[in-house]
């Protein structure tokens, strides 16, 4: 089973430390401790252990170091930043694996540029060697980038012409979306296997400067201090994110709120999850107090670690059953304190980590099936689940009656990664009634939450179990790929944003490349990467 968490104390490729607003991120891989046998990880070169560390960075910087203000990206090592992704990890792996992978790394590089967007949380890449493919990706997701000027440093993304593949992690969106480079150039750039360096690298927008190898770090520091000097204090004291306690065994896994149980034969997987009981924090004093035991965190943090082992270990497992239980009158009072207190430093990253796991949840290849049973919660950020499945199915039994509630995050503080609320893309054509509901926060019997768009379909007692038990079994049994292609096509509407390009776009092509014999067959250029021989590609366009 794979470990999603970790702690400093226990990192093998990453070294953090803290000086007053500053912290030093310094790569630092262990070429011998690989997340699986079969390769080295030379010239930090990186893979999902890698990554699962830089994440958990990430996390803990935003929860425990309220005091930083800014981030320096670095390595340790002489003359390399980053080789990127290992190229042998991703030619012996499997096609769902890579897949999981680039995800699991693209939604890393997005946690850090959502710590600069809603936590005065600044990222500085400072690249004292050679930076590539996925180091250089790392780099595009922070805020500045300084290359070393050492006459051989230099930032190049040699998918396209060393591997058959693209920047799988954000590299193309980001070049134009973001740091504004000119078409034509990131063209020239992304065709370069060797790169670009100092002087032109800056000229063309690549970085935002470069220093003498002798200057460098003493004019990375002193920029990192500037930028901290423009930034607002945030809180003296964080709160300590301890280890998340579960069970697992061949059923699934079982947390304090969140639970997953697996039926393999069926080809589908339920998740359950339980909303507070009453004595929850009130305000950003109180969380600091309670720490990472308030439901509105550990529940967050559960579920993220059972959508990582869903992804990563049961590849087969199509169709996922949401379910919840609770009380909704519980479950709103925490969100109308944390919407009250939503200015107070630990509550905005309370309210991030939520939204950002809800990502997570509706970024997931699975059928995404919501059920309002008799027993269930969809009130608040639950409801706000539900809109983001594929379905949601509300069962209509006047004896147990069901009642759904909006909540006051669902007016804009859970965005999804188009950048529109849940309910603005579910009613695009009818944007006054998106507007309607989040303002009234309405509550819904099943009757009324099917007129007004909310269910997808209300069925009776007598009707429920057999139309359920159909829209499983029918949707398990359709083709995964084109149930994948189908899902995420639906689930993001209106305009794009760099964030849904990276998964809507890059990441779709990415993962049909992988499929293609050009990169992965025998004679393809990530299976020949560092052989004599060179790639032989089928040249149809397609």
């Amino acid at each position: 089973m794979i470990d999603f968490q970790t702690h400093p104390d226990r990192y093998r490729h990453w070294k953090l430390s803290f000086e007053g607003p500053l912290a030093c991120l310094d790569m630092a891989v262990s070429p011998d401790k690989p997340f699986r046998e079969g390769y080295e990880l030379k010239l930090n070169s990186y893979d999902l252990g890698v990554d699962i560390e830089l994440a958990d960075a990430v996390q803990r910087i935003r929860f425990e170091h309220p005091e930083v203000k800014v981030v320096v990206v670095s390595s340790v090592w002489e003359r390399i930043f980053c080789a990127g992704a290992n190229i042998r990890m991703l030619g012996a792996s499997s096609h769902p694996f890579k897949v999981n992978f680039c995800k699991f790394t693209n939604e890393t590089r997005l946690s850090i540029e959502d710590a600069s967007r809603n936590s005065d949380l600044k990222w500085i890449a400072a690249l004292n060697g050679i930076t590539a493919g996925g180091g250089y990706e790392l780099a595009l997701a922070c805020d500045e980038i300084y290359l070393v000027d050492d006459n051989n440093s230099a930032v190049s993304l040699p998918e396209v012409p060393l591997l058959g593949v693209l920047p799988g992690t954000g590299g193309l969106t980001r070049l134009v979306d973001k740091r504004k480079v000119r078409r034509d150039l990131a063209d020239v750039f992304c065709t370069l296997a060797e790169g670009v360096k100092g002087k032109r690298a800056k000229e063309w927008g690549l970085i935002d400067g470069t220093f003498p190898k002798s200057r460098f770090s003493e004019e990375v520091r002193r920029r990192a201090e500037a930028l901290a000097a423009t930034l607002p204090s945030k809180g003296e004291r964080g709160i300590r994110l301890d280890p998340l306690a579960f069970e697992a065994d061949e059923r699934g896994y079982r947390y304090e709120y969140v639970t997953l149980e697996l039926d393999p034969e069926a080809r589908t997987a339920a998740l359950t999850i339980r909303g507070p009981e009453g004595g929850e924090p009130r305000n950003g004093r109180e969380y600091a107090e309670r720490g990472d035991g308030a439901w509105a965190i550990r529940a967050f943090r559960e579920l993220d670690d059972a959508l990582c082992h869903l992804r990563f270990e049961h590849e087969t497992l199509g169709v996922v059953t949401l379910h919840t239980r609770g009380e909704a009158g519980a479950l709103l009072e925490v969100e109308e304190a944390l919407f009250e207190h939503r200015d107070d430093w630990l509550v905005r990253e309370i309210l991030n980590l939520q939204a950002r796991v809800l990502r997570r949840f509706e970024l997931t290849a699975r059928s995404l099936y919501a059920l309002a049973e008799a027993e269930s919660c969809f009130a608040g950020v639950f409801l706000e689940l539900a809109l983001a499945c594929d379905r949601f199915y509300v069962l209509d039994d006047p004896e147990r009656p069901v009642r759904l509630a909006v909540g006051p995050l669902s007016g804009g503080l859970l965005p999804m990664s188009n950048g529109l609320t849940r309910l603005q893309s579910r009613f695009l054509g009818d944007p006054e009634r998106a507007a309607r509901i989040a303002s009234s926060r309405p509550t819904f019997d099943p009757g009324e939450a099917e007129a007004e768009g909310i269910a997808t379909f209300v069925f009776d007692d007598i009707d429920w179990k057999d139309e359920i038990r159909i829209a499983v079994e029918e949707r398990a049994s359709l083709s995964p790929d084109a149930l994948t292609g189908l899902e995420a096509s639906l689930r993001f509407g209106g305009a794009e944003t760099c964030d849904s390009k990276i998964f809507g776009r890059l990441s779709a092509w990415q993962n049909w490349i992988f499929t293609r014999p050009n990169a992965t067959g025998e004679e393809g250029a990530l299976v020949r990467y560092g052989q004599p021989e060179p790639a032989r590609f089928d040249w149809r366009r397609t």
